[in-house]
């Protein structure tokens, strides 16, 4: 992750939220296939529903004075839930109830789900040698897509506006999540990994305000300090503990019958609120905007940049780039998408600062897990090349001019 630059963790950004909306889309395709008319409609309006309630709980904070601030806080940080209670009750009152919706699928006893087990682990020692070697490259391929997810999920939950103290604690993470793996192999199952959209979600829900301490210059080159009112997320594992155990909980008897109440317009509508909250959060969107904003509104940029038009086409290339790997996801060779976004790391430093002037790739992208830009670093080699170079060179000088030694 050390060569890692934001040109790729925007785009694996963007492409799981173009994942979340298809997901919601292929939700509402089941529904109308699989359901009346007047189902698939209510279907739509749960989803829609599901999605513009968290969207507007998830403003609570900005609805001041309304409310007390605890309460408004509360709304923020369980938007996304309070949302999909209400639409799974809505279905059960009135004439609603009559419909024949679609609810997610459970199982009704302790027991493997495929009617080819009876047994929970997987007897790997029965099976040929051939493919447990053979097992090898598609575990490469899932330990590369859940590395780099990690890492991204951790870059962008603790980027600077967040004002985290403690990031490298989410490296940690990555041990927990290998575990999980690991089980999820021997029981034969997916691995199950939070997929990015929920560490930017987590982080926005845990943002409150503080008051701190500026400093501020002044004309006359002194310095004073100012109190002013900022946000910073509040750094905790309960919420992450809580979440682990409601998602136990939800997974065993009785209630694993009350999640079989939920309906996948539900599940729909969050799918939709995920990609958007991720969606919101990335920096392809913004300048997406500069390319249909114009000219005379744009911001101005500096000097050494003459026009928008070379970050319009950076910005073009991640989206048909993004677009080129979903499409990707969409065949058989979906299982190999991470090796891409993998190689657009050395796509990236080799070949776009051919196509890019150096001063654009510095507006538009910088290390994702350290200050700076590639082109930052080149500088300072260089400088330390010449540096050393103008030493060698004056030693070579020195050693020609100086006089013999008498005897």
């Amino acid at each position: 992750m050390r060569y890692v630059t934001t040109f790729s963790t925007e785009i694996f950004s963007l492409l799981n939220s173009i994942i979340y909306f298809h997901k919601a889309i292929q939700e509402l395709q089941r529904a109308h296939d699989d359901s009346s008319f007047a189902s698939f409609l209510y279907a739509i309006i749960g989803a829609v529903g599901t999605f513009v309630v968290a969207v507007a709980l998830s403003t609570a904070e900005s609805w001041k004075p309304l409310f007390h601030r605890y309460i408004r806080t509360g709304l923020t940080e369980y938007a996304a839930a309070i949302s999909i209670i209400i639409f799974i009750g809505m279905p059960h009152i009135g004439e609603l109830a009559s419909l024949d919706k679609q609810t997610l699928q459970v199982s009704t006893s302790f027991r493997p789900t495929s009617p080819d087990r009876t047994v929970f682990f997987v007897q790997f020692w029965h099976l040929p040698v051939g493919w447990i070697f053979a097992a090898i490259v598609p575990g490469l391929i899932i330990t590369v897509l859940f590395f780099f997810d990690h890492e991204v999920s951790s870059i962008i939950c603790t980027i600077d506006r967040y004002g985290t103290k403690k990031p490298g604690g989410f490296a940690w993470d990555i041990i927990l999540l290998g575990t999980t793996t690991a089980l999820c192999g021997m029981l034969g199952i997916p691995p199950a990994n939070g997929l990015l959209p929920q560490a930017p979600l987590h982080s926005e829900s845990l943002m409150h305000s503080v008051k701190e301490e500026v400093g501020i210059s002044i004309d006359n080159g002194e310095e004073k300090t100012e109190i002013k009112e900022v946000r910073r997320v509040h750094e905790q594992r309960w919420s992450h503990f809580l979440h682990a155990g409601g998602i136990l909980i939800f997974t065993s008897p009785p209630f694993m019958h009350v999640l079989g109440l939920t309906p996948t317009s539900v599940l729909a509508g969050l799918f939709l609120f995920m990609g958007e909250q991720s969606l919101s959060v990335n920096p392809v969107l913004y300048r997406f905007f500069y390319v249909l904003t114009p000219p005379s509104e744009l911001p101005s940029l500096p000097t050494a940049i003459r026009s928008y038009w070379s970050i319009h086409i950076y910005t073009l290339t991640q989206i048909v780039l993004t677009a080129g790997i979903f499409a990707i996801t969409l065949t058989k060779a979906a299982p190999a998408f991470p090796i891409i976004i993998i190689a657009l790391v050395p796509i990236r430093l080799l070949l776009m600062k051919k196509i890019w002037n150096r001063q654009t790739l510095r507006h538009v992208d910088a290390w994702a897990c350290r200050d700076g830009t590639p082109e930052d670093d080149e500088d300072r080699l260089s400088k330390a090349t010449g540096a050393v170079e103008d030493i060698q060179a004056g030693t070579v000088k020195i050693h020609k001019t100086q006089s013999p030694l008498p005897v």
